[in-house]
């Protein structure tokens, strides 16, 4: 198991405008907004190259998301996904643009310029047997201030390397009476209580006020 050499940007908007006009005017741009997630819409998409992104398509979505923790172990416990997220606001002439065809053309825009930029990271370590099948270990957790996610990421990355996941899972299969029958988050909430975490934190809504 180990770190991958990614990184999370730490300038939260986008800031240079974009040419594709076209896809800013269109008012179905914004469709299937995700309040509190990380799919970008076509309009978001349409700044990606002109500030320097490169999409990322992750089951079907397309997202600011890079490679967190690796681990190539596909028996007993291993990783069933692991990644940082990143989503941006609009600054500068970006946003000067947005309000320009927000006005003129297409006021679904204002979703964007409303938007909060913020960070996330998200793991899952799942365990597989002839036997047992279940999650041994899932922490989600975004947060609007830059900072406070890469501590969180740093103290996570620390508890994850340091433990024996297969054992982890043995000890969890003792204890399944106590968790195996709950729904996902009261599990999520039995689990970082058993591991002497703070809570998961996620479903941020994106909106400024």
């Amino acid at each position: 198991m180990k770190v991958a050499d990614t990184f999370l940007k730490k300038e939260p908007n986008f800031l240079d405008a974009t040419e594709d006009i076209l896809t800013l005017r269109d008012p179905n741009s914004v469709d299937l907004f995700d309040q509190n997630g990380y799919h970008l819409t076509k309009a978001e998409q349409a700044f990606l190259v002109r500030n320097g992104y490169q999409p990322i398509v992750r089951r079907h979505e397309d997202c600011l998301r890079h490679d967190w923790i690796l681990w190539d172990k596909r028996d007993g416990a291993h990783i069933n996904h692991c990644d940082l997220f990143e989503r941006k606001g609009f600054g500068d002439q970006a946003l000067d643009q947005l309000y320009a065809i927000a006005e003129s053309n297409n006021p679904m825009l204002y979703k964007l310029i409303k938007m909060k930029p913020k960070w996330g990271i998200d793991i899952s370590i799942d365990y597989v047997s002839k036997d047992h099948v279940f999650e041994v270990f899932h922490y989600e957790w975004d947060a609007f201030e830059y900072d406070a996610v890469i501590e969180k990421k740093l103290e996570i990355e620390k508890f994850v390397l340091n433990l024996d996941w297969d054992k982890v899972a043995l000890e969890l299969i003792e204890l399944k009476d106590q968790w195996y029958h709950l729904d996902f988050f009261e599990q999520s909430k039995w689990k970082t209580d058993f591991f002497g975490l703070t809570p998961e934190k996620f479903k941020n809504v994106i909106w400024d006020d």
